[in-house]
């Protein structure tokens, strides 16, 4: 008898690839909660994520198709970033991780470190 080993989804596998990387769930989750400029964006991470990082995740996920960008004329130039249809879809899912991690690695209620 011939033993095949167990495949991960393909889609399974591409959602992770985007979602695994470290602050693109966190900033659709934030992003979730309303449009937002970049220094709201910064606020609502904390000060974990430096403002580089912070912006290439936000080309890389404006890239994708998950959030907008748009610039409105200043003086001053203005950047607000909000989630497109496709990042709205995604709420739910990231709504039920939350849930799942609230209730298996948040024990008695301490936040979970953060990790690269």
């Amino acid at each position: 008898m011939e033993h095949s080993a167990p495949q991960c989804d393909a889609s399974l596998s591409a959602a992770f690839g985007i979602l695994g990387k470290r602050w693109n769930g966190v900033i659709i989750g934030v992003l979730a909660e309303g449009d937002a400029g970049f220094a709201d964006l910064s606020r609502g991470l904390g000060s974990q994520i430096s403002d580089s990082v912070l912006s290439s995740r936000l080309t890389e996920l404006s890239e994708l198709g998950l959030i907008s960008r748009e610039v409105t004329a200043g003086p001053p130039v203005s950047v607000h970033y909000s989630l497109t249809e496709s990042g709205r879809a995604l709420i739910p899912a990231l709504d039920a991780l939350a849930g799942w991690a609230k209730l298996h690695l948040e024990p008695a209620g301490a936040p979970v470190p953060a990790s690269d």
